[in-house]
């Protein structure tokens, strides 16, 4: 897949990787264009590829009392004012078959969450709605594995695909990210690495997900060092009264800190 083919992409001639980046959930408008205003800014400056992440719903929670979204099309709405106001383009979660052309109404990309990634009639749903595919790979698949869900996008007639690593179990409540997985899937797409999410310390004891944000920039280095396409990380003004995933978030406040050392990482390994 050719970057350029993202609506609205900027940057997408320079030699950098690009940025899937935003709040986990849409919580309102207001989070959501200053977020995007922040991040725009910093991407802009960098010449970094920039597509604004943000889930409309969230569908895969532990408990049946956590934060789902404020309204599939009030959020997706959302979504479509970010992409207009700064026009950038835009990456959303879908879960259900019928999500997808729902979704597409709004959005730029739509990304298969990990749990997801072998639901079959959900990849080809997406698939035939024309956008581009980000599939997570499962936290239970292996990096060869990835070559099949590839396999489902495109012979659905869209080769317009990425695909996210965002670590594997470790055990019950921890994640742990084989770097060698990073060359295995650039063979099949352009491969992120999902740097938050790969922190998580999923199935607490109280049912809300932890996390290692303090190595939010060793995991991020590593992934460029590796020579991933693409980082994939949630970022909030607030992270501790985030309504999802706020313990692995990256406080915004770092990001351009991190993403200038990024930068250069990228141009020597580039050059090597």
């Amino acid at each position: 897949m050719q970057l350029d083919l993202i609506p609205k992409i900027k940057h997408a001639d320079s030699t950098n990787f690009f940025l899937m980046a935003g709040p986990c959930a849409i919580e309102g408008e207001e989070m959501a264009l200053r977020i995007a205003e922040k991040v725009v800014k910093i991407t802009d400056k960098l010449k970094i590829p920039y597509i604004f992440k943000g889930s409309f719903k969230k569908a895969n929670r532990s408990r049946a009392d956590s934060f789902t979204g404020i309204g599939d099309e009030k959020a997706l709405k959302i979504l479509e004012k970010v992409s207009n106001t700064f026009d950038v383009p835009t990456v959303t979660d879908i879960h259900e078959n019928s999500d997808a052309a729902m979704a597409a109404q709004y959005v730029d990309v739509l990304q298969i969450p990990a749990f997801l990634a072998r639901q079959t009639d959900l990849l080809v749903a997406a698939a035939e709605t024309g956008k581009v595919v980000n599939i997570k790979k499962g936290q239970f698949m292996s990096p060869e594995s990835m070559k099949h869900a590839v396999n489902k996008i495109t012979e659905s007639g869209n080769q317009q695909v990425i695909i996210t690593e965002r670590g594997s179990m470790f055990g019950y409540q921890d994640m742990i990210v084989d770097f060698r997985g990073i060359p295995t899937m650039r063979q099949f797409a352009p491969t992120v690495l999902d740097v938050t999410h790969s922190l998580q310390q999923p199935n607490q004891s109280s049912g809300v997900t932890g996390g290692r944000p303090e190595l939010i920039n060793i995991m991020a280095r590593a992934g460029i060092a590796a020579g991933a396409d693409g980082l994939f990380i949630e970022t909030h003004f607030d992270p501790a009264n985030a309504k999802s995933d706020g313990a692995n978030m990256l406080d915004i406040s770092l990001l351009e800190n991190l993403l200038t050392k990024l930068t250069k990482i990228r141009e020597v390994v580039v050059d090597l």
